[in-house]
């Protein structure tokens, strides 16, 4: 019996768990394989303060603040780079859009100052003609699997109880209502569940019993991938992270060499519903020519992103939205079902303000940090060619999609 089960243990169900918990609640999480082993475990490790609009900016924020301050409000330490960042741009358009997306950040309380790249970026080459601009404030986490031992820590020390390698089979209702989850080796009674289950949050909604319609999450899963350089003496552990807007590429330094991200142009979907049940992030095609290429748009400024040998090559699944912003809240029609998804491509680094202002909705009955507006519900019926198509756009665009 708990009061609250989260199924799936990623960044986000882990947070959501911690934070019912810090509210007395009792709590179990259940996750098929093992903690942080899908997308969670693959993430870049970014804090970025500057977002499309208020609400995004808000909850980025206060996620930093949070992971800063972890070990206070946890009891547990955890390791974050205070790099700062800087945003690059390059061409006139995207000069336009980085100044009107300092503007607006500013006034929603952002640190920011434009700067000289050639005195900022670490192993960015300036050519001169950049606008380029800095933020203090970002941070990052040096191996996300860093604050996924952090968050179970921390559920273990305020008795959240952890069942890996346990498959949740059904959400379980009685008198149209959620009492609990069925997993392959146990009933867990609880009047609270949450859907944490990452790329597979369609498939775990679909499992409620009773009578209701058919539960849709409103996301589409796609495919990133990052790679990260041999060590090399050309990065330094202090440089900045780099963000190169109109490339769509980022840049960090990653175990003494270079961590390299790109937002594909034409986005990979890949809906585990369509795969075998056995499915999981390690069976994700991953396309290093592709990520290579992309990467060589920055290679005259970055001469390291297109050419240096590759340590490391990792991929995961991120959920995306038609608007670009999370899926979280009770799914309509399912009293007790609750949802935490569309990370778009941001899962890990929002999911300290996101579990929190959750669990505050869950265990208060009323939405904090103005989630209502995130509510799974706000698209109404929507096709899975739509969610692909929309999805895919909204990705595409991470670096300049207009605000919503």
């Amino acid at each position: 019996m708990a009061d609250v089960v989260v199924i799936g243990a990623g960044a986000f169900g882990l947070s959501v768990a911690l934070h019912c918990a810090l509210r007395d609640r009792s709590v179990v999480v259940v996750e098929r394989t093992t903690a942080g082993s899908q997308a969670s475990g693959r993430a870049a490790g970014l804090f970025k303060s500057v977002q499309a609009d208020a609400q995004r900016t808000a909850l980025a924020r206060r996620s930093v603040d949070k992971v800063l301050r972890f070990e206070d409000w946890t009891g547990v330490p955890l390791d974050v780079r205070r790099s700062g960042s800087v945003l690059i741009a390059r061409t006139g358009k995207h000069k336009a859009i980085l100044r009107e997306e300092a503007r607006r950040s500013r006034a929603w309380g952002v640190e920011l100052s434009e700067t000289s790249p050639a005195g900022r970026a670490g192993c960015y080459r300036a050519e001169g003609s950049e606008l380029a601009v800095w933020c203090p404030e970002d941070v990052y986490i040096e191996e996300p699997d860093g604050l996924i031992q952090a968050y179970l820590a921390a559920c273990r020390r305020h008795d959240v109880r952890i069942l890996e390698h346990e498959p949740a089979v059904a959400v379980t209702t009685s008198g149209r209502r959620v009492v609990g989850v069925e997993t392959a080796h146990n009933q867990i009674d609880a009047g609270v569940v949450v859907d944490a289950a990452g790329a597979w949050v369609r498939q775990v909604a679909e499992m409620a019993r009773g009578p209701f319609p058919r539960t849709k999450v409103p996301v589409a899963p796609f495919r990133h991938q990052l790679l990260i350089t041999e060590p090399t003496a050309d990065v330094l552990e202090t440089d900045p992270v780099v963000r190169v807007i109109d490339a769509a590429v980022y840049l960090r330094p990653a175990r003494g060499g270079l961590m390299v991200g790109v937002f594909e142009a034409d986005p990979l979907p890949l809906d585990p519903r369509l795969q075998a049940d056995a499915f999981s992030s390690d069976d994700i095609p991953l396309d290093l020519d592709l990520l290579r290429k992309q990467a060589g748009l920055v290679a005259d400024e970055v001469p390291l992103a297109a050419r240096a040998a590759v340590a490391e090559h990792r991929g995961g699944l991120c959920t995306m939205t038609p608007d670009g912003r999370f899926v979280a809240g009770p799914i309509p029609d399912v009293p007790g079902l609750w949802v935490a998804s569309g990370c778009n491509v941001s899962g890990f680094s929002f999911s300290p303000a996101i579990g929190e202002a959750l669990a505050d909705w869950i265990i208060d009955g009323h939405p904090s940090a103005g989630l209502e507006t995130l509510g799974p519900a706000r698209f109404g019926p929507v096709t899975d060619e739509q969610l692909i198509r929309e999805g895919a756009w909204q990705y595409a665009h991470f670096y300049d999609s207009a605000p919503n």
